[in-house]
């Protein structure tokens, strides 16, 4: 309220800012002209300088011309005619000392003008400053043009109904909705056996696991009143307009009960309180403040349910959390292999498909992506096919589209010159020769040279089962095969490039989770140290400090740096023991410039030889097929 009555109390001062404007506006007068008093106009023409003036009869205004001087005099009578009558002699004697060159003048006759004419600049200028001052108040009391109301958008302002028959791979999570939804159609079901309803539910999870799509579901299968705003919404530049829109969301939720609010990316408004540098009397928490007091306070708020998404539950204010509020938290997360497959059907619905796309198949390639990365992909697949003339999504299209969302858009056009493109086959050849030999590292998919995005090339490896968890020894060998780059690099080119750098950023974070986070290192134990670095934020990070000592800082270091030592070795000893094979997958890189998994593995069999192979660049005909050398 402090800061309310701050600005009202400086809107005289705006109001006097406007005035002191418009008065310099009508004050101004343009460079050149000159002003003088009464009496110093009537000695000019005493003194016989004017040789010429014009007069306007109506207004008064005078201008004058004088001898020897390129300025114009300008001057406003305050009598007409007594002003004439004053300078009718002057002019006489003047015309009569110079009758070859007499005194121009100039009469203007007086125009009609209205009245209220001559009041108009300040009928303009009182307008302007009753309009602010208006708009001012409105904006801080939250009343008219409708600054204080909430923004939001009913189920029937949707591009599109949604129902649970449009949400796949959530079954659990469709279940306690179901709850929800049960409840707002047969709510007596439930109170006749003294059951309450969860005042608010939760949606947590990564993005794009469809959180909002739940809840658009929500509302269309209830089939009551849905009001749908994001968090950002409330924050507005104008003190108390948050906690003005909150309570009007509310209000309109109460009127239309029994109802839903869904209020999205809820993190905007309801992060912890005291976390910023601007204390507890910031905007957002004004409006945190109203939101906890309308969801349990001493008003009624019954019929009303609130839904929320956010990715970031764990920046969310304890209170906004507690039994009450959101009293059920529901989370969203990855789909596994059946989710996808099921996420994939709902995607692939009313496009036309060849008789060769396997959902199952596709699902078990697309292990980690989201409900937004697998309609993406399908997407992708069409707008493939439809470049190529095609009239239906074949498997190809689906196969490049997966690499094109993982790895990004080619880059055929960039010139590579044979000593990069050396560089980064062997680079390439590193990674998935050290991927081969690692038993419990993901089995390769595609090698390319090809640059995509920020890359010059690309390894891709998907594992073949969706897995929730990792081992110590799944995690050193994702460090071995990190490094295969630029172990390889080291090996062949006997020099190092930048181009193992996000390698090695991933290495490195790969190496201090295993040591602060899963307690991996038999030298510190099991013991956590620091908070999760996705969990960090202003404010909170200033509350916590550090919660080890420089010692033990130290120590941290030393077992990052033993783990990526041991690591880059064991990397090194297996393209060592293979430079064979190194060279053979290089090589084919740099001829074809991509490698299919299939042919990966066959590179790789005990016993190739590639010279052989027809398929190979390697590759030598028999003595009795080869073109006879002309002497």
């Amino acid at each position: 309220m402090l800061k309310q009555k701050n600005n009202r109390q400086q809107l005289p001062f705006i109001g006097l800012l406007l005035l002191l404007i418009f008065a310099a506006a009508f004050l101004y007068k343009p460079s050149g002209i000159e002003e003088m008093k009464t009496s110093e106009i009537i000695g000019l023409f005493r003194d016989h300088k004017v040789v010429s003036y014009e007069l306007n009869l109506g207004n008064g205004n005078i201008e004058i011309k004088t001898q020897g001087s390129d300025k114009t005099i300008l001057y406003k009578v305050p009598d007409v005619y007594s002003f004439m009558e004053k300078i009718d002699p002057y002019v006489e004697e003047y015309d009569a000392m110079h009758p070859d060159a007499p005194m121009e003048y100039d009469w203007i006759p007086p125009t009609t003008v209205p009245a209220w004419f001559s009041i108009m600049p300040y009928i303009i200028t009182l307008g302007l400053m009753g309009f602010f001052i208006y708009m001012m108040y409105s904006q801080q009391s939250g009343k008219g043009v409708a600054v204080g109301r909430a923004k939001t958008k009913d189920a029937s302002d949707l591009a599109s109904k949604k129902t649970f028959d449009d949400v796949a791979g959530a079954d659990e999570e469709k279940e306690e909705l179901i709850e929800i939804v049960d409840f707002l159609k047969n709510p007596s079901k439930f109170n006749a056996l003294g059951a309450r309803i969860p005042k608010g539910v939760l949606l947590v999870g990564p993005p794009g696991t469809g959180k909002t799509l739940l809840a658009k579901a929500t509302a269309g299968e209830a089939g009551v009143p849905f009001f749908s705003i994001s968090g950002s919404d409330f924050i507005e530049l104008y003190v108390g307009v948050g906690a003005s829109r909150v309570r009007d969301l509310f209000e309109k939720a109460k009127k239309s009960a029994p109802s839903v609010i869904f209020i999205d990316e809820i993190d905007a408004v309801g992060r912890q309180r005291g976390a910023g540098l601007g204390g507890g009397q910031d905007e957002r928490e004004q409006t945190l403040n109203q939101l906890l007091v309308e969801m349990d306070g001493f008003s009624a708020n019954q019929g009303v349910i609130v839904m929320a998404a956010t990715n970031r539950a764990d920046i969310l204010d304890k209170a906004l959390l507690r039994a009450g509020r959101f009293d059920r938290q529901i989370y969203v997360g990855l789909p596994d292999i059946k989710g996808r497959e099921e996420v994939l059907a709902v995607h692939f619905k009313g496009k036309p498909i060849a008789p060769d796309i396997n959902l199952k198949t596709i699902a078990k390639s697309t292990p980690g992506f989201t409900g937004a990365d697998l309609e993406n992909l399908v997407n992708e697949a069409a707008l493939m096919a439809a470049k190529k003339g095609k009239k239906a999504i074949t498997q190809r299209e689906v196969e490049r589209a997966t690499i094109k969302v993982i790895a990004g858009p080619e880059k055929k056009s960039r010139v590579v010159t044979p000593k990069e493109k050396k560089l980064v086959s062997y680079h390439e050849a590193g990674h998935a020769v050290a991927h081969y030999f690692c038993p419990t590292a993901d089995p390769v998919q595609e090698i390319s040279i090809v640059p995509r995005g920020m890359a010059g090339g690309y390894t891709l490896s998907l594992p073949e089962n969706d897995s929730n968890y990792k081992t110590k020894t799944e995690m050193s060998e994702e460090i071995v095969t990190l490094l295969g780059g630029r172990c390889a690099e080291q090996l062949i080119l006997e020099d190092i490039s930048t181009g193992a750098s996000n390698d090695l950023e991933r290495v490195t974070s790969t190496a201090k989770a295993m040591v602060t986070r899963y307690g991996f290192s038999e030298k510190l134990g099991n013991v956590v140290y620091g908070s999760r670095p996705e969990q960090t934020f202003l404010g909170r990070d200033y509350t916590q400090g550090k919660v080890y000592s420089e010692a033990i800082a130290g120590e941290i270091d030393v077992e990052i740096r033993k783990l990526v030592d041991e690591g880059y070795k064991k990397c090194m000893q297996i393209l060592e023991d293979h430079v064979d094979k190194l060279h053979i997958v290089a090589k084919e890189l740099m001829e074809k410039e991509k490698i299919s998994g299939e042919r990966f593995k066959l590179l790789m069999s005990e016993g190739y030889d590639p010279t052989t192979d027809k398929d190979s660049p390697s590759y030598q005909p028999p003595v009795a097929d080869r073109e006879p050398v002309a002497e």
